[in-house]
């Protein structure tokens, strides 16, 4: 019986030294409880213009629906969360009524959403629940995290609930199964060529134009030093998608160390594959290697079972996990009269930026040849995930001639050509626009008048064959698309 009594005294006192750690722990990451203001490492970073869309979403108390922030691994998730809350209370509200909680801190361990809520209500003396933003990082690492947040939304309707994680793949997949009608979704993608432009402050390197383009006048942007921009674009492709890879160049020199290891593994082998059914990570690994040195090829199931060994059904489980896990993009195949093929046994796949390549393998220069790949993958990346209607390429054979248009837009509404894209790392077409064949011909069979095509450094708009033929360097043509993406 003393044994007993004794084993019930030492839990007690355990819990009690537990949740006064807890408590400290709430204190230290809301410092903003006592000085009014994030922590000054924050408030310095150089905010990403995704706030401009995130914040909208959080102020929106009318909503009752939590926001679930997801995206690649050190995009700025953490930072971003942080800026929000900066500009929360310089909108007026009050510190005293903002939670930011990490849960993957080893303190937090099996504590539900709910209880840490309540913690911190307890931490500031508040009784009142309406009002509150509380925001929930590294949610993933909270098992049944999607049921705790859907309780909480259901349980507190006049508080926001804002969650982030890491674990991407996981997170997409939870939130579709559990948040209906509950989550918003929130992607932060990889910085965009024109955040990073504006990141480094070489904006002075940027004129404004207007582009005329399938009968709309587009804003467009060009450069008053394209030679310098060029440069800029490969540093971006190298290393431009993670705002710290910007700003350290112990980081740029150690690719495989900072991307490789702590991103792409980690998303790889940790952030619950087996969600997907994947068992083996190291196959799973390889494959996204095999695919990331061809990002930009069309590929196909037969021919990726050819080249792996892996069969068919588990290829289409990993294409499917490292879609959702933000690693890849793919767009599908039509016809030079832009008919979808009834199979889509062909298909492209992209990396959703540039830089994992770079990490995979080395850093490209211009002269490499993968560079044209990779810049159709650059440019690819700045529409992935912001698109209002999927991307398509055309494909097709006429006899001995293989046709292809890298990128067209199909119209939602009947399907039919918008515009088309091809994108070239030459100079060449511009002089000799006839070499242009498969776009031409695919122009003139969907009654489109006009195409896009980049260039090095040339541009201007040539007439050929009855199509306007619009050619921007492609270092511009990137830069144009974020900051379409962005400002609309």
């Amino acid at each position: 019986m003393l044994i007993f009594l004794l084993n019930m005294e030492n839990s007690s006192q355990n819990k009690a030294k537990n949740t006064m750690e807890m408590a400290e722990r709430i204190r230290f990451e809301n410092s903003w409880w006592s000085s009014g203001m994030i922590e000054a490492d924050y408030e310095n970073m150089h905010r990403r213009f995704y706030l401009n869309h995130l914040y909208p979403l959080i102020r929106d108390l009318q909503l009752r629906r939590a926001v679930v922030m997801m995206g690649p691994r050190r995009v700025g998730k953490t930072v971003l969360m942080h800026h929000a809350i900066s500009q929360l209370i310089k909108d007026g509200v009050s510190p005293q009524r903002i939670a930011f909680l990490s849960i993957d801190h080893p303190v937090f361990a099996n504590q539900g959403l709910e209880s840490l809520f309540q913690m911190a209500r307890q931490s500031v003396g508040a009784t009142e629940t309406a009002g509150w933003y509380v925001f929930f990082d590294e949610i993933q690492y909270l098992r049944n995290w999607e049921i705790h947040l859907k309780t909480l939304v259901d349980s507190y309707p006049k508080t926001k609930f804002i969650v982030s994680g890491s674990a991407a793949a996981a997170l997409k997949f939870q939130s579709a199964e559990s948040g209906a009608g509950r989550f918003t979704e929130f992607y932060l993608p990889p910085l965009s060529f024109y955040e990073y432009i504006h990141l480094i402050a070489y904006e002075h390197l940027i004129r404004h134009t207007a582009l005329q383009w399938s009968g709309n006048i587009e804003q467009f942007y060009g450069s008053i030093n394209l030679r310098e921009m060029n440069q800029h674009f490969l540093d971006y492709i190298n290393f431009g998608g993670y705002p710290e890879l910007i700003f350290s160049e112990k980081m740029r020199t150690n690719l495989s160390r900072f991307v490789k290891s702590d991103i792409i593994e980690k998303v790889l082998m940790r952030d619950l594959p087996t969600l997907y059914g994947i068992q083996d990570v190291q196959e799973l690994n390889a494959f996204f290697a095999a695919l990331a040195y061809q990002s930009g090829n069309e590929v196909s199931l037969n021919g990726l079972f050819s080249a792996s060994g892996v069969e068919k059904a588990l290829i289409q489980k990993y294409l499917v996990y490292l879609e959702a896990a933000f690693l890849i993009k793919r767009i599908h195949r039509v016809d030079d009269t832009a008919k979808r093929f009834q199979r889509a046994r062909f298909f492209k796949t992209y990396l959703s930026n540039p830089s994992l390549r770079s990490a995979l393998f080395a850093p490209l220069s211009m002269s490499d040849d993968s560079w044209g790949a990779m810049v159709e993958t650059a440019i690819f990346s700045q529409w992935a995930e912001s698109s209002q209607s999927p991307l398509w390429y055309a494909r097709w054979s006429t006899g001995r001639f293989q046709g292809e248009v890298d990128m067209i837009g199909l119209s939602p509404g009947n399907l039919k050509p918008l515009w088309a894209l091809e994108i070239k790392w030459s100079n060449s077409y511009f002089l000799k626009p006839e070499k242009l064949k498969s776009l031409l011909l695919f122009c003139k069979k969907n009654g489109l008048t006009s195409a896009l095509v980049s260039s090095i450094d040339r541009e201007g708009t040539i007439h050929y064959d009855g199509i306007e033929l619009i050619f921007v360097p492609a270092a511009m043509l990137a830069y144009s698309i974020g900051a379409h993406i962005l400002n609309k």
